[in-house]
């Protein structure tokens, strides 16, 4: 895949909140990883405006598994109360993804460097990532490293047939991504096959409209370019 890359993401708990459990004040998650989710992980690794992160693919190594914990979550009007998160228990997923220039960040013309951009992505994957990652929330710590995708033993290599997840998340729409004046919520219908899930494009989900919003914008004069972060990643030893 051009500009893409691969990677292990694994952690001790997870939470992909299903949205539809929250309303009680209670999360449940989702038995695999969304879009969002993933996608973020990948922009955690490495991010500019200048590109658009794209996930291809997922392959759950780990068997799914679910376990109940007592939260004691922060009231908004002060204190606390209680409420029974489910997270997903000793995760672990290799991801496919890349990169593509977005086509609606025509202020950010200046910083296409396929070739740079490329090469500082996949130095920051090995150095473990630009920010912090975590799987769904932040209390769900995570760390990434990279790997080629299909080699090692998968829990579900073997399986017979398809499991089918129903309709979930796939992830947002956000203006800068979409040119739209709005934030919209994407939905779809994943089907796991011997592991593997599949993600669709986001322009071939279904799609909900949230609320009207603006597109954030950035100062040319306040962003570092591909050249000066692939300078600085050499100076510091690939770090």
């Amino acid at each position: 895949m051009r500009n893409g890359i691969e990677f292990e993401v694994y952690g001790k708990y997870a939470l992909f909140t299903d949205p539809l459990t929250k309303l009680g004040g209670e999360k449940l998650s989702y038995q695999i990883p969304t879009y969002q989710a993933l996608k973020g992980i990948v922009e955690s690794i490495y991010w500019k405006p200048t590109l658009l992160m794209v996930v291809d693919e997922v392959r759950v190594m780990n068997p799914i598994q679910m376990e109940s914990k007592g939260i004691r979550p922060i009231e908004y009007g002060g204190g606390n109360t209680l409420a029974n998160y489910t997270y997903l228990k000793d995760v672990r997923y290799q991801v496919r993804a890349h990169f593509e220039f977005n086509p609606h960040r025509t202020d950010m013309a200046f910083d296409r460097n396929e070739h740079k951009h490329h090469n500082i992505l996949k130095r920051s994957l090995k150095a473990g990532g630009r920010r912090d990652i975590f799987l769904g929330t932040r209390e769900c710590q995570a760390y990434v490293e990279p790997c080629v995708f299909g080699e090692g033993e998968g829990f579900y290599d073997h399986y017979s047939g398809e499991i089918h997840f129903g309709t979930m998340v796939h992830g947002i729409n956000y203006p800068d991504e979409t040119g739209k004046k709005e934030m919209e919520v994407r939905l779809w219908n994943p089907v796991m096959k011997n592991g593997m899930i599949q993600f669709i494009k986001p322009d071939q989900c279904s799609v909900r409209k949230v609320g009207k919003m603006n597109m954030k914008y950035f100062d040319p004069a306040k962003v570092e370019s591909a050249d000066d972060l692939l300078s600085q990643l050499e100076a510091n030893g690939g770090e």
